[in-house]
């Protein structure tokens, strides 16, 4: 195999169709006034951006860190009814969440979302019982239209087959029912191609240092590239802050005397090595309210999540070792001890949940979207689920439809007009890319590992064609990033000219999977680094 020494060339021209530069970004959003500016690039904004955009608005969406930077790509990686809600009877809520679910996995995002099994494991003294599961799983598919089956309990020697690692002491039956999975990072990147392709004029890194006020309303806000220090700013007739964890910060630039409007619950995660092949997800009940998941994700296991109430700076939340004792011990309840060892261990991450303020415990509180407008005008969005993302794009749309004499009203195209299921950019049938990449290339040379075909038909959907293409003219490109991961390089290429990567860190976090798998040496890191140097 070729060394990462040995193509220094990697990269050098940039793929045609590139994006402006960032100084070109810069110069356009600071000389025009936007009807809407987005400040955060978490799926919230992303997803309101994406809609207004869609309405004709003239929508600028910009971000202190890299898009899906935070909370956004630290989820359990599910698209899901929320079968815990059942609990409290939130039975209307389970069947939105149903819907949003399908009509993401099936209609707009196919190639980037997959159907996941679930056996949720009935032990004996555990919390619930297999008669109330398997009504419960029964009721659960029901809601979903029995689209991915029909929710039925099985036996233990069945689900072991398909969990070789399942604890089997004391397992008196195991309920079986349908979600679906993705890759966050790549899900939220596809939605920010989406809102440029509507018009949305989109940069990351760029930090919000202050608001802009005329007649005592926000009109837009005052920047600094964080790439390079350079300052400008941008007006816009309304600003929405959609900045999760960090809102009441912007809140407070808005009204140094704003009251706090959330808090926050800290979700660890960890990523191993699988010890075996895995054909299904546990979802094991901790609690009356509480599930800790266990999912096959990218060749890996996923085990996760915790829920804490948090308090200090957003950008300090960590995994500490407690929160690695509590995943590994609840993951104990039905995972046997060899798939634990800390050794198996390649990466951890932490998210925070944007909760409505209030008491109580943060398992127990709802999760759902809160829009409030400020003393001077500005919009806050916050909460959610990353299921309901394009049910939230089109809440706060419909908010500013109704704001009294506002006259975004006027230039919207109304949101009901819109087409419900307008697809991601790259749809396609996944395997039908994977087929046609392993057939046409690249070449000459050696066709395209399987495993590559497979990664990118199911992280691109049809621009999987466009890294062929550039794998296909320049053969280092055609090389693997790391022995031990199906990217190649021609993706860091791509993700610098088409999908606003400007730090190692979002190459290899957000848009591939090489730190998740533990696989981003100082070398690779170094490598990734100079091809993004390399940009015009």
């Amino acid at each position: 195999m070729t060394t990462l020494q040995s193509v220094p060339s990697l990269g050098t021209r940039p793929a045609a169709g590139s994006l402006p530069s960032r100084a070109e970004t810069r110069e356009r959003l600071s000389k025009a006034t936007y009807d809407l500016l987005v400040i955060g690039g978490g799926i919230l904004g992303i997803s309101t951006a994406w809609h207004a955009a869609q309405s004709g608005l003239r929508v600028a969406l910009v971000d202190a860190g890299d898009f899906a930077g935070a909370t956004s790509s630290a989820s359990s990686k599910l698209l899901h009814g929320g079968l815990r809600y059942l609990q409290t009877g939130a039975v209307r809520l389970v069947a939105e969440n149903h819907f949003e679910r399908r009509a993401v996995s099936r209609e707009v995002a196919p190639h980037l979302s997959n159907p996941l099994t679930f056996y949720l494991p009935v032990y004996k003294g555990g919390p619930h019982g297999a008669a109330k599961l398997g009504a419960g799983v029964f009721a659960y598919s029901a809601l979903s239209a029995f689209g991915d089956g029909v929710g039925h309990v099985i036996s233990p020697a069945k689900a072991q087959r398909d969990v070789p690692e399942l604890r089997t002491e004391n397992l008196r039956a195991v309920a079986v029912y349908g979600d679906d999975q993705m890759n966050d990072a790549r899900m939220a990147l596809m939605t920010v191609r989406a809102a440029v392709d509507a018009g949305a004029v989109v940069l990351n890194h760029a930090e919000v240092t202050d608001l802009r006020f005329t007649g005592g309303r926000v009109t837009g806000a005052e920047l600094r590239d964080r790439t390079d220090g350079s300052e400008f700013g941008i007006d816009a007739r309304l600003v929405l802050n959609a900045t999760g964890p960090w809102v009441d910060h912007l809140r407070r630039m808005e009204d140094p005397n704003a009251a706090p409007s959330i808090r926050l619950s800290k979700g660890a995660h960890l990523v191993l090595r699988r010890t075996s092949p895995w054909r299904a997800a546990l979802a094991t009940p901790i609690d009356k309210y509480r599930i800790t998941f266990a999912l096959p994700w990218e060749d890996m296991l996923l085990l996760g999540t915790t829920d804490e109430e948090f308090e200090g700076d957003p950008a300090d939340v960590r995994v500490n070792d407690g929160d690695i004792d509590q995943i590994l011990d609840e993951a104990a309840f039905s995972i046997r001890d060899q798939q634990l060892s800390r050794d198996l261990i390649t990466y951890s991450f932490a998210g925070l949940r944007v909760l409505p303020g209030g008491p109580g415990d943060t398992a127990k509180a709802k999760r759902e979207t809160v829009v409030t407008e400020g003393r001077a005008g500005m919009l806050s969005v916050a909460g959610g689920k990353w299921t309901t993302f394009r049910h939230i794009g089109r809440t706060v749309m419909n908010k500013l439809a109704e704001l009294p004499g506002h006259p975004l009203g006027e230039d919207m195209e109304p949101i009901s007009e819109l087409p419900r299921k307008l697809p991601l950019p790259g749809i396609a049938n996944p395997r039908a890319v994977a087929h046609r990449l392993l057939v046409d290339g690249p070449a000459p040379g050696p066709r395209m590992a399987a495993d590559t075909a497979r990664h990118l038909a199911t992280h691109y959907g049809s621009l999987s064609f466009d890294i062929a293409r550039l794998a296909n003219d320049d053969a280092a490109l055609a090389e693997r990033i790391h022995p031990d991961a199906p990217e190649i390089w021609a993706q860091v290429v791509y993700a610098r000219d088409h999908e606003w990567a400007e730090t190692a860190d979002d190459v290899l976090r957000r848009r591939t999977t090489l730190t998740i798998r533990g696989l981003a040496t100082d070398e690779v890191r170094a490598r990734v680094q100079d091809v993004l140097d390399k940009r015009n």
